[in-house]
């Protein structure tokens, strides 16, 4: 059974009024599929950038504002575990050993972000564990895939279907890093897909997309590749 990693935005799970179908939906379509094994990497979201606006207001460090956005999504992570029950690992992953150890006894495993590296969100976690696991990897965020600027705050924004490992990067970077960042893939995620040529997917909250990748049908969102 092959293997595949999901970066769970936290804004699906937690936005700022639940949306319970969606998660509904969600478990069941990792719950039915038969072909691969999960890894599920929960982002932190609303509530990791309320702790750390809060944080920030007080002058702490960037590494405390961080250490606030990993701890929000592990508590992210701790829900997912429990909304999934008992199809999903019952102790909360530390680091990559962690969840290999899971997965060889788990055909779901639900993480939050592992150990603390300077600059990155869940996203570089979820890209690590791909390359570690050496699985494909698909991203869930809030909006339906790559633009060419922020869909909310620009109207004129092009949606992106396709786009290089290179290129990505390159727009990647050129975005300074802040905790609990909006991007649709974090700096060092792009820099870990490109450096392993992990085949990697951007989609929205539409379930049927995620349906219809595992299944290697034709998607509504971006692939990234060579």
């Amino acid at each position: 059974m092959k293997t595949v990693v999901i970066s769970l935005g936290g804004s699906l799970i937690v936005p700022e009024k639940i949306d319970f179908r969606f998660l509904h939906q969600f478990k069941k379509t990792i719950e039915k599929n038969k072909k691969y094994r999960f890894v599920i990497v929960c982002g932190g979201g609303v509530i990791a950038r309320k702790y750390i606006s809060a944080l920030k207001y007080e002058g702490k460090s960037e590494y405390e504002l961080s250490l606030a956005g990993i701890r929000a999504t592990r508590m992210n992570a701790l829900f997912m575990m429990q909304f999934f029950g008992k199809g999903a690992n019952k102790s909360l992953p530390r680091d990559m050993e962690d969840v290999k150890h899971e997965i060889s006894k788990n055909k779901i495993v639900i993480c939050g972000a592992l150990r603390y590296t300077p600059d990155s969100t869940s996203d570089s976690t979820a890209a690590r564990l791909a390359n570690h696991l050496k699985t494909e990897f698909i991203n869930m965020t809030n909006v339906k895939g790559l633009y060419s600027s922020n869909p909310a705050e620009d109207k004129n924004a092009k949606f992106i279907p396709y786009e290089s490992w290179e290129k990505f990067e390159k727009r990647a970077l050129a975005i300074p890093h802040t905790p609990g960042q909006h991007f649709v893939l974090d700096q060092q995620a792009s820099v870990i897909i490109r450096e392993h040529r992990i085949k990697t997917y951007i989609i929205g909250k539409q379930i049927s997309n995620l349906d219809k990748i595992l299944a290697g049908k034709k998607f509504i969102g971006t692939l990234i590749a060579g």
